[in-house]
């Protein structure tokens, strides 16, 4: 009688690469399980189920994982050892750099990862616009930091740049995608940050304070 094999063991660490890749590259919805389970060392049904839960249980552990490696790009937004504006500035080329590197795919898998889907999938788009929710908020708290520290000026141009720095970090990600090169989008955040210089309160000079 011959004899049954033990069950195929898989690479968990692999697998959630593999995975990690696949939801970058296509989005949530676009990706099956059977491309998951393919791409994921073609693991069976059972192992899959016994080892993630559920499809959308295993895209939730994969954005952890991504927020912990190349998501930390935007970890200088809460690094109040950085001036404002370095962290803001820090935050744009790391992220330029990161979305348009061809070892990985290319944008960034918090903006395009669930960009449209069904309304039974709405959980999912929900769990992004929450880590894109938080960016915000720490854009606005480097801005906040500046007004208070008297590095910029509260006025209706400051308030909006916020809003102005998140639209081009979320942004980066559609350019990144349609193949814009990192120099490219780096002269950009040079041109970019000139409007926080613009609003940015100058030291009086000797002359005027005698």
């Amino acid at each position: 009688m011959a004899r049954t094999g033990r069950p195929r063991e898989f690479d968990r660490d692999k697998a959630l690469d593999a995975a990690l890749t696949l939801f970058w590259m296509q989005g949530y919805e676009p990706t099956s399980l059977n491309q998951l389970k393919a791409c994921m060392g073609n693991i069976s049904p059972a192992s899959f189920y016994a080892a993630f839960g559920s499809k959308e249980a295993l895209f939730r552990e994969i954005v952890q994982r991504y927020l912990k490696t190349y998501g930390q790009v935007t970890a200088p937004l809460w690094d109040e050892t950085l001036a404002p504006r370095d962290a803001i500035e820090q935050t744009l080329r790391r992220s330029a750099r990161m979305q348009t590197t061809r070892s990985h795919p290319t944008g960034c898998l918090i903006v395009l990862g669930a960009s449209n889907c069904s309304p039974e999938n709405q959980s999912v788009q929900t769990l992004l616009a929450a880590e894109r929710a938080r960016t915000r908020k720490g854009i606005k708290a480097c801005v906040d930091r500046a007004v208070a520290s008297g590095e910029l000026s509260p006025s209706p141009a400051t308030q909006t740049l916020p809003t102005l720095f998140t639209t081009f970090l979320h942004g980066m990600a559609c350019e990144a995608r349609d193949g814009d090169r990192a120099k490219k989008l780096d002269a950009a955040i040079t041109t970019l940050m000139q409007i926080w210089d613009s609003l940015a309160v100058r030291p009086k000079s000797v002359s005027s304070r005698q």
